[in-house]
This record gives C-alpha cells, structure tokens and sequence, in this order.
C-alpha cells in the first residue's frame, strides 16, 4: 500500500482486451491506485492485488494462455502468488493461471463449439474467500461472460478435493440458484465457473465481474468482488498505536 491506498496491478499481455475495464473499476470506481503491468517486465511495481485480465492473449494461438504463460512477468507473478499475494483471472486470465499451475484443471472449447457472450447467474459457493468476503452464501450473482472456451474439466480426484475443500467459489445456475445442466452456459464440469488455489489467495473465474461493476452498464453484482478484495487487504493493515510489536501486513 501506499499512501493509504491499495494498488491494483493489471498484466497486460498483447491481445488483452479487458485491461482498461479492470482499470477503471480499481482505479475509478474503488478511487485506490492500480497501474498496468507489461508482459514483459521484471516488477509488479509494489502491487497487492495482481489481476489477469481478459482478452486473447497472443491470439490464442496453440491453446488459450498457453504463450502467455511464458511472459517474463508470469515468474513474478507465480512468486508473488506462492507468497500468499492476492491474485485474480479473469476468462482469458484463468486460462493462464491454470497453464501456469497456478490452478489445476484445462478450460476446454465450450461444448457447443461457440463463442458466448451474454449474461449468466452465478451462484456464490464460497463467501469466505478475500475475493467473496462482501457476497452472502448461496447468493446468486448476474455476470456477463464472453469466451469459447470456457468449459472447465479437471480428473475425477481433483473434482472431490475441490468440492472437499470448499475451493469451487462461483457455480453457473438459474435465476432462483439451482445449478441445473440448463444453466451451464459452456459444459462446465459440475457448473463450474470459478476456483481458488489451495491457500485461498489465487481466484480464477470465466465471467466478468468487471463488466458489472459501473451502475452504467446495468449490472453491478461484480463490484463486491472487487470491494472484498480492498477490505481484505485493508484488514490486515494494522493502525498504528495498536500496541507494542504491532506489524504491518501488507499481503
């Protein structure tokens, strides 16, 4: 942090499209400091939230993510990340998350060999995560997606350590959150549509929390997404005159 603001770093690699939609939502709507991160640098300049943003990374070209998860910047990302750093893809970035083995799984072509751009309904399966701190449990979300590839498949044994773990945050559903095969927009494994790691710090999703942010765009569902992320980070700043010995975690 600095200045008393948390800083939102936002990767951007050739082909990302959804970088400025981060950006402005940190930046803008949160009013905290966030800065774009090229793929090919050494820093995250300082950021306590790094976000991989959507888009098409290198053009998609061999598998979704597959390229970019060689950027320079993906090392110090994965370092920030194995030190409990704050870490977040979206569509395209959670494609690149799990081609780095950040997260487990493959996100496979959508089982109806099309592209899907419309609004879904997410059910919040884990409201106790630093990215879902401001959601109640078994709330139902309205969330756009927009990707052909976004049919998430892992074996059977990671299914039940996921489900085991409580590490499936976002599951697609119907309006009154029954997750039904009707409401799977892509073929998602069990109506997948967003995990965490192992330690809780690192959040993949398809949909687009930051396209439902701005009351302008209609839908503001994603905006707690972000709000949870800046009130976990604030949460473990500790005021100053807390005490003797007092510390300052910063992530």
């Amino acid at each position: 942090m600095k200045n008393g603001l948390v800083r939102f770093g936002v990767v951007v690699f050739p082909g990302s499209n959804c970088d400025h939609d981060a950006y402005q939502v940190c930046k803008k709507l949160l009013g905290q400091d966030a800065v774009f991160l090229w793929h090919k640098e050494h820093s995250l300049q300082d950021a306590d939230v790094v976000i991989l943003p959507g888009g098409f990374s290198y053009g998609d070209y061999l598998r979704c993510g597959a390229i970019a998860r060689f950027s320079p910047v993906m090392q110090e990302v994965t370092a920030f990340a194995a030190d409990g750093g704050l870490v977040i893809g979206i569509c395209n970035g959670f494609q690149i998350l799990v081609e780095a083995g950040l997260l487990p799984g493959v996100l496979l072509r959508n089982d109806s060999l099309r592209f899907v751009c419309k609004h879904v309904h997410l059910r919040v399966e884990n409201a106790f995560t630093p990215f879902t701190g401001d959601y109640a449990p078994g709330e139902v979300l309205t969330v756009p997606i927009a990707h052909g590839d976004g049919n998430y498949f892992v074996d059977d044994r990671t299914l039940r350590e996921l489900e085991e773990q409580g590490r499936i945050v976002f599951r697609y559903c119907d309006p009154q959150g029954a997750v039904t095969p009707e409401a799977n927009p892509n073929g998602s494994l069990a109506n997948i549509a967003g995990i965490v790691n192992e330690a809780g710090n690192v959040l993949g999703m398809m949909p687009h929390p930051e396209r439902a942010s701005d009351p302008l765009l209609g839908h503001t569902d994603g905006r707690r997404l972000f709000d949870s992320l800046l009130n976990h980070v604030m949460s473990r700043v500790v005021p100053h005159g807390l005490g003797e010995g007092a510390q300052v975690h910063q992530r």
